[in-house]
């Protein structure tokens, strides 16, 4: 790898990172644009599944399209689909004023926007060891982990300050100008496509999907990993995705406590990529994804006894700081070890394991929390995801003994 790799993997990050402002902004004015307009429980719920489910599914076949065929081709043509889908729906709503008809065409082109997603993740996860020299790999996720956390840091504002002076098909020709600036940063870098052997046809395809499926199961230190994972992000439910229940149970029904958490939660998770990107963790990536997993616990753990919200903030602030430890250091473990034409269809398979763990965790969380006080299960779960941590780094210390 020569010397140039820097420039290229920092106009790639940027490049995402510009398109990733336009997704983040565009998607949190539809969701605001649907529960203004409706007040229903019912559209954001369609909303929200049309926004997981397909990308799920899809993410099952995508990841053998990243190891088949060029993956920068496979970024910029998803990119293009999710613009052309959002331009088709901005020239759509700045002619139509019926809202049944609006919410039809959002639902529609959220389901679609979903789809481009999740075809383009995989391919994303696994261009970046393509550019970055193995062991700068943890540096370089916690630097793309902190532009991301700071792009969310920033979209909300955006699009509230554009939503107060504009309009919902206003906004959403933001993401067509990003996908158009960022297309155009992504192609000036060459991404040498790899060798594949020539196979063909609907058998081979499926043969390649369980192919990948048979990789990650049959490698207990991925299939490991990706079960903690699984019951990480199930577990983090209550003191991630119930956070904002928990606030106004706990602390009053006011906008300022919902924003606040919003930006003491991006904050936490630049400041922990930033860090991350720094220091570049512990060599032993177990050991760094048991350390994320056991500071996420025992401050979720201390969030559920809090009394004031200046103390939820400043440990809420904590337990977003673990976030970009756990992930980075996961990804890097998977970059670092995972065959190169295989990574497409194991990071696939981890986006599956997100979109799908984290509504069943909804399904069982958001019912439970009606009937048991949030803060209990914050803490219930918070003490499991510390034993997930210590289990975890535990069984690699006993490898070594058994070695």
């Amino acid at each position: 790898m020569n010397n140039n790799w820097k420039k290229k993997i920092i106009t790639f990050l940027v490049s995402q990172g510009i398109t990733l402002l336009g997704s983040s902004i565009v998607q949190l004015a539809i969701i605001w644009h649907v529960t203004l307009q409706t007040s229903s429980g019912f559209w954001v719920t369609v909303l929200t599944l049309c926004s997981f489910i397909p990308q799920m599914i899809i993410s099952i076949f995508s990841g053998v399209w990243a190891d088949r065929h060029d993956r920068k081709r496979l970024i910029i043509i998803s990119d293009t689909f999710i613009a052309a889908a959002t331009l088709i729906l901005a020239l759509y709503l700045s002619k139509v004023t019926n809202t049944k008809m609006d919410l039809i065409a959002i639902t529609v082109v959220s389901l679609i926007r979903s789809i481009g997603s999740g075809i383009q993740s995989p391919a994303v996860n696994a261009v970046i060891p393509q550019l970055v020299p193995k062991e700068s790999l943890l540096r370089f996720n916690g630097i793309n982990g902190s532009i991301q956390s700071a792009i969310q840091f920033m979209a909300p504002t955006i699009a509230g300050v554009i939503l107060s002076f504009g309009t919902i098909y206003e906004i959403l020709f933001i993401d067509v100008i990003t996908a158009i600036v960022g297309i155009t940063l992504f192609s000036t870098i060459k991404v040498t496509p790899l060798i594949h052997e020539e196979r063909g046809g609907e058998a081979s395809f499926f043969g390649d999907m369980k192919e990948g499926f048979s990789y990650v199961f049959q490698n207990p230190q991925i299939s490991g990993l990706f079960a903690r994972y699984g019951l990480y992000v199930f577990l983090s439910v209550p003191s991630g995705f119930l956070a904002t229940l928990f606030i106004e149970r706990t602390y009053g029904d006011s906008y300022f406590y919902l924003t606040a958490n919003e930006i003491i939660g991006f904050g936490g998770m630049f400041l922990g990529g930033l860090v991350l990107s720094l220091l570049k963790g512990f060599e032993n990536r177990r050991k760094t994804f048991s350390l994320g997993l056991a500071g996420y616990g025992l401050f979720s753990v201390a969030l559920g006894f809090t009394t004031h919200f200046w103390q939820y903030g400043i440990l809420m602030f904590c337990v977003c700081l673990c976030i970009p430890i756990i992930q980075s250091s996961m990804m890097t473990h998977l970059q670092e070890n995972v065959e190169v034409n295989m990574q497409g269809r194991v990071f696939s398979l981890l986006n599956t394991i997100f979109s799908g763990v984290m509504p069943l965790g909804m399904a069982l969380f958001g019912p439970l929390s009606d009937r048991i006080p949030i803060y209990v299960l914050i803490i219930v779960s918070g003490v499991l995801i510390i034993l997930l941590g210590v289990i975890y780094f535990m069984s690699g210390v006993q490898e070594k003994i058994r070695i």
